[in-house]
């Protein structure tokens, strides 16, 4: 009984040691993929994706994979171009990895290189005031 309810508290959002580790494997195949598989999308075509995260749901049969375009060239077109192809790449993955499943991918747009330049901004502009005080 008290295993459960240590998976209950995961799904609150704590992620257990073997989702963590999963996910980061999944991470670094499908930035390897990225990097070296040829893909014909036009949205594609000269853009690095930075892949910085894969969150990966209890039961491994869902993955969200955090990207963000190098440059911030159209990002939601690469997000377009990266849905349209996910199911090359999960199949890729699938011959990669050793896991039982391979979780379906879901890309979506990682906002917390926009919300780190915010932040970075606001500390340079209150630090600014400082200094003319």
């Amino acid at each position: 009984m008290g295993d459960r309810k240590s998976r209950n508290d995961r799904k609150g959002g704590d992620k257990s040691q073997r989702q963590l580790k999963v996910g980061e494997e999944i991470r670094h195949v499908i930035s390897d993929i990225l990097l070296r598989h040829p893909f014909y999308e036009p949205e594609l075509e000269g853009v690095s994706v930075t892949v910085s995260e894969v969150s990966i749901s209890p039961d491994f049969a869902n993955a969200r994979v955090y990207v963000m375009p190098l440059g911030g060239v159209d990002p939601d077109g690469v997000l377009e171009a990266l849905g349209r192809i996910s199911k090359t790449i999960q199949h890729e993955l699938s011959r990669r990895l050793t896991i039982r499943r391979t979780p379906k991918l879901r890309f979506q747009l990682d906002s917390s290189f926009d919300t780190a330049s915010r932040i970075s901004a606001l500390i340079g502009e209150n630090s600014n005031a400082n200094e003319r005080e």
